[in-house]
């Protein structure tokens, strides 16, 4: 649930030094690779195929990769980018493992009410490390090529509550026990929506950087952007994807373009004459010449600056299926 953050996510890919285990990663989009099963720890585990139990504050469970059907995992080995914390891999199977693959669920609250067990997408938890006692964190940390520029997941060995990034929801939850949730159970409030959905954008925004390992001739620089030198793509460029090319207005464009240079020039000019007094405007007229410029002169900054950063990116048992965002 920090801003930047993504999906709790893992592929076949291992770690090329460290563990050499199978890498944990956030990951931004809906993938199956995102998929986790809730199970109880090994000692634990028991057939149920009638009763329904949830998972509630301080239960201890092991999340099973749905995908490639290994555990969550943490050891004290430091973390490939941020090696002050130990690295989060994925290891072993449902018969292999050890007392490493289990996670205290930690409830932080919930959205609407006060409550012990878990709900989807309006519980705030964490997971806690049962042996390290370090918590499971993710803070925009990218990962090299080898981990495809991904966030890197760590287990953090500081306790801080306050802290956002070691913060996760359930962000899809499906058990075919369970009725549909109604729309009414997530409702949320407008303006803390508004805000970190702001937030969360102009952070992903910044995030986005050129690869070096690729050749974009479709590429931009904001600018260019004033003068129309090249549109700007604003899409993938998958075979199967819809295409979208913008293209600015040239007379919209390059009359602004040419608005803000002649303004900046007149402000400088009647500056200068101001100050060997010449008297090319009233007391009031001066000052509303200069709000005027201000507030169009900053609008178009703030509008610009905003868009700068983007130029250069089933199962048996007790078990459920999570996708856990943070």
């Amino acid at each position: 649930m920090g801003y930047g953050g993504g999906l709790l996510h893992s592929h076949v890919q291992t770690y090329p030094s460290g563990s050499k285990q199978q890498q944990v990663t956030c990951y931004h989009h809906r993938d199956t690779n995102n998929d986790w099963i809730i199970k109880k720890v090994r000692e634990a585990q028991v057939e149920n195929d009638t009763e329904i139990e949830f998972v509630k504050h301080n239960d201890v469970v092991r999340l099973f990769h749905a995908q490639t059907s290994r555990n969550l995992h943490s050891h004290q080995v430091g973390a490939p980018v941020t090696k002050s914390q130990y690295e989060v891999s994925c290891y072993g199977n449902d018969e292999v493992g050890d007392r490493n693959d289990y996670w205290v669920v930690e409830v932080v609250d919930d959205l609407f009410e006060k409550t012990d067990h878990i709900r989807s997408l309006t519980t705030r938890l964490r997971f806690r490390h049962q042996v390290l006692g370090c918590y499971l964190r993710a803070a925009n940390a990218i990962l090299p090529q080898w981990g495809f520029k991904q966030v890197e997941v760590t287990c953090d060995k500081k306790n801080s509550p306050s802290d956002s990034h070691t913060h996760w929801n359930v962000e899809h939850h499906w058990n075919d026990k369970l009725p549909a949730g109604g729309s009414s159970h997530y409702r949320t409030m407008f303006l803390h929506d508004f805000w970190h959905l702001n937030v969360a954008m102009y952070t992903s925004n910044n995030a986005l950087v050129p690869d070096p390992d690729k050749e974009d001739i479709l590429a931009s620089h904001p600018l260019q952007w004033p003068i129309l030198q090249v549109g700007i793509r604003i899409c993938g460029w998958d075979d199967y994807a819809v295409k979208y090319y913008l293209l600015g207005n040239p007379a919209v464009w390059w009359s602004g373009t040419a608005s803000l240079i002649i303004s900046i020039l007149l402000f400088a000019w009647y500056l200068v004459r101001r100050q060997r007094h010449y008297q090319d405007f009233t007391q009031a007229q001066w000052f509303h010449t200069l709000y005027v410029g201000k507030l169009c002169f900053i609008g178009w900054d703030i509008a610009f600056g905003f868009d700068y950063p983007s130029s250069e990116l089933k199962g048996r048992q007790w078990l459920s299926t999570w996708n856990i965002v943070d």
